[in-house]
């Protein structure tokens, strides 16, 4: 209640003061507690959940046949994703305004689902030629394979963007896109004020971050980010040791992460985690009472090994409010249980896969998530599931298998 609602209170006889003023005091208690329960709802309540490709934002009549399928079958938030600056200036209607809009009408949540460290999927370059990989390709991350390679060429020579792009469209198995390196400051505070851009233009209830991890561990051998890592490495080694790493330096360019490799890992793990805490605050700042929430590799240990990801670590510090780990294979209840044990208490909504499941199989997925305490559940995806060989009924019978009566 705001203090002026306070003040416009009158009563014909004055009670004592100790009595108003317990009075007052109950009264501000109690409009705490109902602005701290309706703030708090999105976070106690179970979260069914479903990523909203943008593809399926393409008019005012798809956003409202979405939601309304949505709402019918039981789901209560929406990840929806956001448009890059050029999709979205395409078309004559703000498609993000238009979605929250129609789901708050319906009663639905909306969470801004952003891509993060990874800034072009592999095959998806974006045709504007202000984007940041053209506008700053020194902020990509470089693979370990092509790193020595690509130190001679000049960034914004065509050329070095086009051998980067080429190795990645070549090893897809070890890496999906193109990524900005969180060691480069310039680089993270350009991804804190995209996050602060969104937050400030939608009325949302939550962000959800996607791709905020290294591709993998051989990743990040960029001029920029070795030269971020030295200058930090260099404040903290004995003179001596500093001065014998820079004479390797003279003849070897990588010897600060070649000779340092331990601290080498740990410091991007650690970029990494200062990125979380920035983009968390970021998004506060403007909404305090959105949730961020974070996708995260499943198996902890692997992604802090593969992915530089440490999980744990914002789990414990209450860096994130949830996590979103994407469980597949077969035992899906033991993967949860995992992560159920090592979350720190903060809550967990399981992704999940439906796009490649049948209807049971998604049934039985989403028991399994609560037997494991998981808090919510999010499938991948609307577009997916309304389409052949689905259907549009196969949301619905999601909606009387999983969600009916409770």
């Amino acid at each position: 209640m705001p203090p002026h609602g306070l003040a416009h209170m009158r009563e014909r006889k004055t009670p004592p003061r100790r009595t108003l003023i317990s009075l007052l005091l109950c009264l501000v208690i109690a409009a705490l507690t109902a602005y701290n329960t309706i703030g708090a709802a999105a976070a106690t309540d179970e979260v069914r959940a479903l990523w909203v490709r943008q593809t399926s934002l393409d008019s005012e009549e798809s956003i409202r046949r979405m939601v309304a399928s949505a709402a019918t079958s039981g789901f209560n938030t929406l990840f929806v994703q956001i448009a890059n600056e050029a999709a979205a200036a395409a078309q004559t209607f703000d498609p993000v305004a238009e979605t929250i809009t129609q789901a708050h009408t319906a009663g639905l949540r909306v969470h801004a689902w952003l891509d993060i460290a990874r800034v072009a999927p592999t095959g998806e370059l974006p045709f504007a030629r202000d984007h940041v990989i053209y506008q700053h390709p020194e902020w990509l991350m470089v693979p370990r394979a092509i790193a020595a390679e690509l130190l001679p060429v000049d960034v914004h020579n065509p050329d070095y963007l086009g051998r980067l792009v080429r190795w990645t469209r070549s090893n897809t198995d070890r890496i999906d896109g193109l990524y900005v390196s969180p060691a480069i400051s310039e680089a993270a505070s350009y991804l804190a004020e995209a996050v602060r851009d969104i937050v400030r233009r939608y009325p949302i209830d939550g962000v959800y971050l996607d791709h905020v991890r290294y591709p993998s561990a051989d990743v990040d051998y960029g001029a920029k980010s070795i030269a971020a890592f030295r200058d930090f490495m260099r404040g903290q080694l004995p003179l001596a040791e500093r001065q014998r790493i820079d004479s390797i330096q003279a003849l070897d360019p990588f010897a600060y992460p070649n000779e340092l490799a331990e601290q080498w890992r740990s410091f991007r793990r650690a970029q990494l985690t200062a990125l979380v805490v920035r983009l968390r605050s970021t998004a506060k700042s403007v909404r305090p009472e959105a949730l961020v929430s974070v996708a995260v590799t499943s198996d902890a240990e692997s992604a802090e090994r593969d992915n530089l990801q440490d999980w744990r670590t914002w789990a414990a510090n209450e860096f994130v409010d949830a996590l979103c780990p994407m469980v597949t294979g077969a035992d899906v209840t033991g993967q949860l249980s995992q992560i159920r044990a090592l979350a720190a208490g903060r809550p967990f909504w399981a992704g999940i896969g439906a796009n490649r499941l049948s209807q049971r199989e998604t049934i039985d997925g989403i028991g399994a998530a609560r037997r494991a305490g998981a808090q919510g559940i999010v499938l991948f995806s609307y577009d997916s599931l309304i389409s052949p060989p689905k259907g549009s009924d196969f949301l619905t019978g999601i909606g009387r298998g999983a969600f009916a009566g409770s």
